[in-house]
């Protein structure tokens, strides 16, 4: 997405030291299935370390100097922060027939807020301001608060919420609040539970499952922090210290569960089964097990397995008695099929809806009705299928061509509806499964700038190396002349499965309005073409990435939608395999990069907090095969010295839990000893923040993408950018 969400610190303009700071090189030689690796800053691993963090700031104050006395930065920064204002922003949640949660952010608030809302049409009562819940004192000196996420009890009396600062997700808790009128209950969830803390309420209502990460011993190896999850049972007005687990790693004697797994618990309201997963956190499959909820906390020897991590199961629903599978066994771009929940059986299951051209992203269950979301060429359809052996299937007609993702409330019929594209700020709409109309709730206010008149977009196809047509999105100001002279920032994420749906913020528009185009490669290791797009891009099939990647940048050149020297690349997290090996394969491609909390040094992110989980989706150097398929994903080794590589933007957050800051300061570090352009290459650190600014403020936002905007205008030389000679 162009949406930069990072952090930032407000810098005032200055005079910038002559150069970075040089790290010291002090060589570690490791020894992998016979193959030697030299790295030469292992010793920013110690992240702690005192000469580690002076570098860091050295850099990071080096960098913001910079940025900040880039022409032209202040007025863009201005009107981003026009644009960003210029409308709320809004989204609601149905938890009765009358009853609504709202989450909005006004032109002004800093971060989003929960409010309560009777109808549709009502007036909002604020519910939760993160800002005024207490966290314990170290917890809090991360940063400020933001909402994760929560969780209403069914009949609408509470409300779990996570609250989580400066970005840092390991730090958060999740606290109860009754909803009527915003007090909270007491019950406070400490922040070893945040991490993969989604709760569900039991049907009492006075009790709910959590994730939670063990505590580990002082010295344990990071890798450790998300091994043997377990699922916990909390109920209101007890010591969450005495919370007795109910599923998960060694919690039920006849199922052996692997310590790398994340184990979960799914209730869906009003059903009168609970669902356990062990997922692979980066994985879109689970392993499912069935149990009647009223076992959950007096027993946990009624849970049967009726699907295996092989069975490629990614989304179960109930209804009464039926189990909606969605799975993509014999079916990469998905199938839905119905089984009996008193005795599941896969094999044996109902398809009701079958594979097709478009891919089955999710499902979701109403009342009246299962609705399915698809994917179609990039573009967000909608099933509704009736339930029971009789139900129909029909195509629910949308407002327009975009992306969509619904809101549903098994007990209520209908569904809330949002949609987006390229060129419309995203709405919220209700279909009426009475009068099968789609209608603007109105929720979401209209905003001056919601569908600009003057941007267009085009979808193309570019060949990559091997002939695969790669899907390419291009969004640029009308009128554009093809001459390649236009800044054009080219975004790739490209892993785990995930797909790139079109989306539109405000605050795109002062990009455009600067003559940048902006494009979107669906590289092959995303899902926007099934499980099978997925699978030719992770782990060994990895180099598809990011030889997609630069074939739908040569595609921009040789279209003269602009040229190597106005071309930027950008990366995020996943992301950064993308980035990192597109500029050390064709560093002349591109005038500039992001690379944001990147994942950078493939051979050791495996030693990491999340290195365990993202086994599955890149392999592990235990083997041979699997330490080949990572030093080819790592562009930290594949950095070269005496090469002219692009100007690069490195970010990381220092409370970043998924991708370990060293892995940005290493890379930055080893670019700025090798490249011979003369171009910059800046670190730029958050201590406050966390990964990719998740959990960051409107004003951090902000900052970050004048910076960022600022950075790539100026090295793709738009001219107000350029400083004075």
């Amino acid at each position: 997405m162009l949406l930069l969400i990072v952090y930032a610190v407000t810098v005032p303009a200055q005079t910038a030291p002559p150069a970075p700071p040089i790290a010291p090189v002090r060589p570690v030689i490791d020894n992998y299935h016979g193959t030697k690796v030299s790295d030469p800053y292992r010793y920013m691993e110690n992240i702690d370390d005192p000469a580690v963090q002076s570098w860091l700031k050295a850099q990071d104050n080096y960098t913001r100097s910079i940025l900040a006395n880039i022409p032209g930065r202040e007025h863009l920064l201005t009107r981003i922060t026009e644009l960003d204002q210029s409308v709320a922003k809004v989204f609601a949640e149905r938890l009765s027939a009358d009853l609504y949660l709202v989450g909005k952010q006004l032109p002004g608030d800093d971060v989003m807020k929960l409010y309560r809302r009777k109808q549709l049409t009502g007036e909002d009562v604020l519910l939760v301001d993160p800002s005024k819940i207490a966290l314990a004192p170290a917890s809090q000196a991360k940063g400020k608060n933001t909402i994760w996420g929560w969780a209403p009890s069914g009949d609408a009396r509470y409300l779990a919420v996570g609250i989580v600062p400066g970005g840092s997700e390991l730090d958060g808790e999740i606290h109860v609040v009754e909803i009527a009128t915003g007090r909270e209950t007491g019950d406070v969830i400490p922040h070893e539970g945040a991490e993969a803390w989604q709760p569900h309420w039991l049907p009492d209502g006075k009790s709910f499952v959590y994730g939670k990460l063990q505590t580990l011993p002082a010295g344990a190896p990071e890798a450790e922090v998300r091994q043997k999850f377990r699922s916990y049972l909390h109920v209101l007005g007890t010591d969450p210290a005495q919370d007795k687990p109910v599923f998960g790693f060694g919690v039920v004697p006849s199922i052996d569960v692997d310590p790398s797994l994340i184990a979960s618990v799914e209730i869906q309201p009003g059903s009168r089964y609970a669902l356990g997963l062990l997922n692979g956190s980066v994985t879109p499959n689970s392993a499912y097990y069935i149990a009647p909820v009223d076992s959950i906390g007096k027993s946990n020897r009624d849970w049967r397995k009726f699907a295996d991590l092989a069975d490629g199961v990614t989304s179960v629903a109930v209804h009464n008695d039926d189990l909606y599978v969605l799975t993509y066994k014999d079916a990469p771009r998905y199938k839905l099929v119905r089984t009996d929940a008193r005795h599941p059986d896969l094999a044996t299951a109902v398809t009701i809806v079958p594979p097709g051209e478009a891919v089955i992203k999710e499902i979701f269950p109403a009342q009246d009705a299962l609705y399915v979301r698809l994917l179609d060429g990039g573009i967000g359809r909608l099933l509704r299928v009736g339930y029971g052996a009789d139900g129909r299937v029909e195509r629910i007609p949308l407002p327009f061509d975009g992306s969509i993702w619904v809101a549903a409330e098994p007990r209520l019929p209908g569904i809330l509806l949002y949609a987006t594209s390229w060129t419309r700020a995203f709405k919220i709409y209700a279909y009426d499964p009475v009068t099968r109309q789609v209608t603007d709730t109105k929720v979401q206010p209209q905003g001056p700038y919601d569908t600009p008149a003057n941007i267009d977009t085009v979808e193309v196809k570019a060949k990559s190396y091997d002939g695969v047509s790669v899907p390419l999105s291009i969004i640029y100001p009308k009128g554009s002349k093809l001459d390649g002279s236009h800044p054009t920032l080219l975004y790739g994420y490209a892993a785990y499965g995930a797909s790139e749906s079109p989306y539109f913020e405000t605050t795109q528009l002062a990009w455009y309005e600067k003559g940048g185009i902006f494009a979107v490669c669906h590289a092959r290791g995303g899902g926007e073409y099934g499980e099978e797009w997925h699978q030719a891009g992770k782990g060994p099939t990895k180099p598809n990435t990011w030889r997609d990647f630069i074939s739908c940048a040569q595609y921009l050149v040789d279209h003269k939608y602009t040229s190597p020297a106005h071309l930027a690349g950008e990366g995020v997290s996943g992301g950064g395999i993308l980035i990192g090996r597109a500029i050390t394969e064709r560093p002349d491609l591109f005038g500039a990069a992001i690379d944001k909390v990147g994942m950078s040094d493939t051979l050791r992110s495996e030693t990491t907090q999340n290195g365990e989980t993202n086994i599955p989706e890149f392999g592990t150097t235990k083997t041979e095969a699997g330490f080949k398929d990572l030093y080819a994903m790592s562009s930290y080794e594949h950095v070269e010295q005496q090469t002219r590589y692009p100007a690069v933007l490195l970010e990381t957050g220092v409370n970043d839990p998924r991708i370990a800051p060293w892995e940005m300061a290493k890379m930055t570090a080893r670019l700025q000893a090798a490249t011979s352009s003369k171009k910059p290459v800046l670190l730029r650190v958050d201590f406050a923040g966390g990964h990719g600014g998740m959990g960051g403020t409107v004003k951090q936002n902000q900052e970050a993408m004048a910076d960022e905007w600022s950075f790539l205008l100026w090295q793709l030389g738009a001219p107000e950018f350029q400083p004075a000679k």
